[in-house]
């Protein structure tokens, strides 16, 4: 089974509402560990519109799985990740200012080199690297192509998936089987995420290819009524169903 990486972001976006200092998403990542998360991701945005950057910072001290830090391909958050915080992991993802949340993976098909260049610029100072593409297998093969020796991994965008209805879901998650099986063939490793719930996780979570989920609104929508000790734990029991 698939573990559990859980984003915190929104528990600094609750937060930034009212710029107070609490919730501390740096709290609810050590109860998320300690419910049995294996790590923890946060998106740091170029409008910092939540996770801010000494979060990050204070994360990378007391994360005891793998941090997992997305940002999107700029120098400004190549910089931080090599000089700031050096996560355990860097997933790159697109970055529009007017979205409300990730819209979409990266285009590989047009922006590979690019892609590639930043990718082998993190792994060669240590930090391992994945980046966020729809279920494509045209994304996977110039994903392949890119890649040279360097070890890498690939995020899902299960989006498509999450909001799928009936049969609609039927077909999006073969998709997502599709790519996870051609990205293990191809010495990739596959994560998944976006839009996961404990009402559609187990399906994505049985895939065998998929090492690792990251998941946070439906965790951190969950912790507010029950707490994130169980809204974690209530995740991870849906995941093994």
């Amino acid at each position: 089974m698939a573990v559990l990486s859980v984003n915190v972001d929104h528990v600094a976006t609750l937060r930034q509402a009212r710029q107070a200092d609490y919730p501390d998403p740096v709290e609810a990542a050590t109860i998320a560990e300690q419910a049995g998360a294996s790590g923890i991701t946060v998106h740091l945005r170029s409008d910092r519109r939540h996770i801010q950057d000494q979060d990050v910072r204070t994360l990378r001290q007391v994360v005891h799985g793998k941090l997992n830090l997305e940002m999107a391909t700029t120098d400004e958050m190549v910089s931080f990740a090599l000089d700031c915080c050096k996560p355990d992991q860097v997933t790159l993802v697109p970055e529009r200012p007017e979205e409300v949340t990730t819209e979409g993976g990266l285009d590989l098909l047009g922006h590979g080199d690019e892609i590639g260049t930043v990718a082998k610029h993190l792994a060669d100072n240590g930090i391992s690297v994945s980046v966020f593409i729809d279920p494509d297998p045209r994304q996977i093969e110039r994903l392949s192509q890119i890649r040279g020796d360097l070890t890498l991994g690939f995020e899902i965008n299960t989006d498509s998936y999450s909001t799928a209805r009936g049969a609609g879901r039927d077909t999006e998650l073969a998709k997502i089987i599709e790519v996870a099986e051609l990205g293990m063939e191809n010495g990739l490793l596959v994560y998944a995420g976006h839009g996961l719930n404990t009402d559609n996780v187990g399906p994505v979570s049985a895939i065998p290819q998929i090492e690792e989920l990251n998941i946070g609104h439906a965790i951190v929508s969950r912790a507010v009524l029950i707490g994130m000790e169980a809204a974690v734990s209530e995740m991870l029991t849906a995941m093994a169903t």
